[in-house]
């Protein structure tokens, strides 16, 4: 999800689901060490629970880092060992690390010893001709002796030859059978499966195999999509927010970045598809599209996008 769930997506997801455990994108050793850290890493208190996925193949460069991410709070580091980029690849990170599994239990195992918080590991099946089962049966043995207790597995091979990024998300057909398998004969471990959920009936029916479902483009592309978790998966009892209500909430989180000098797209091209399938929805991103952009955009933007929904609505702003 690099360049998709940035804080600002976050927070917008947060207003729908109080529950469900949000990933930050990607983020390399490098550009925690010797970047903007605090823009990088800073998040709003409401995001909470929320999970620092790491990109890099050092170990004490991936241990400093997750020492930082603890000081800033998160509650999980996730190492990515699933992203097909050739970007990744030359920096010897993501997806390419699975046919190094030594390699990722020393890694899992030194940020283990540096933080107190849970240290996780997001991977696919497998890599280019490695055999689907024996590489993901391996890989997943190998790194749970550094103590490792939970996976996120993308039930697709990733191609590094061949394959652009984009095609890695939908050409490797899915195995969903292999990651169930991997639960049943890992009855200990805890396994998330992940690829090509559409919605939270399907990840109901993986559920009465695997620990957890992580959705991806399903919840970036229909974000309301998440609107069932809280009361379907966690017990929640408050009612299920509306479209509208999401949308009044984030009304006082934008003026106030606003006032940071944070544009407006920066936050809205992350709502665009929350009126997904519904009557108006396109007259909502078609406003938002042509308004948000412009210098001092702000909540009046958001509002005249919801008056194209419903004129006869209006959108008092609640304290953020």
């Amino acid at each position: 999800m690099m360049d998709w769930t940035d804080r600002h997506c976050r927070y917008f997801l947060r207003q729908i689901s109080r529950h469900a455990l949000l990933y930050t994108e990607m983020v390399t050793t490098g550009a925690i060490l010797h970047g903007p850290r605090e823009r990088l890493l800073a998040f709003h208190p409401h995001e909470h629970p929320v999970a620092l996925q790491l990109g890099g193949s050092d170990p004490q460069a991936l241990a400093e880092c997750a020492r930082i991410a603890e000081g800033f709070g998160y509650d999980e580091i996730n190492l990515n060992v699933g992203c097909p980029s050739d970007r990744v690849q030359s920096g010897r990170f993501g997806a390419c690390l699975m046919a190094e599994p030594d390699l990722v239990a020393d890694l899992v195992g030194t940020m283990r010893s540096a933080v107190s918080i849970p240290v996780t590991v997001k991977s696919r099946i497998a890599i280019d001709e490695m055999e689907e089962w024996p590489t993901l049966d391996g890989f997943i043995a190998t790194v749970r002796a550094a103590g490792c207790t939970r996976f996120i597995v993308h039930a697709r091979k990733a191609w590094l030859k061949g394959l652009s990024p984009q095609e890695n998300r939908d050409i490797p057909p899915l195995r969903y059978d292999l990651v169930h398998r991997l639960k049943r004969e890992n009855p200990d471990l805890d396994i998330t499966i992940n690829g090509g959920i559409p919605d939270l009936d399907s990840a109901a029916e993986h559920l009465q195999v695997v620990d957890g479902v992580m959705l991806g483009r399903a919840a970036y592309k229909n974000p309301y999509v998440l609107a069932g978790v809280d009361r379907r998966f966690h017990g929640g009892t408050e009612p299920v927010p509306t479209r509208e209500d999401v949308v009044r909430r984030m009304l006082p989180y934008i003026e106030a970045r606003r006032v940071e000098g944070v544009p407006l797209n920066a936050i809205t091209r992350h709502m665009t598809g929350l009126f997904q399938g519904q009557r108006g929805g396109r007259a909502w991103r078609r406003h938002l599209s042509e308004f948000a952009h412009k210098t001092g955009a702000g909540p009046e933007v958001v509002e005249a996008a919801m008056a194209r929904i419903d004129p006869l609505k209006g959108f008092p702003q609640a304290a953020e």
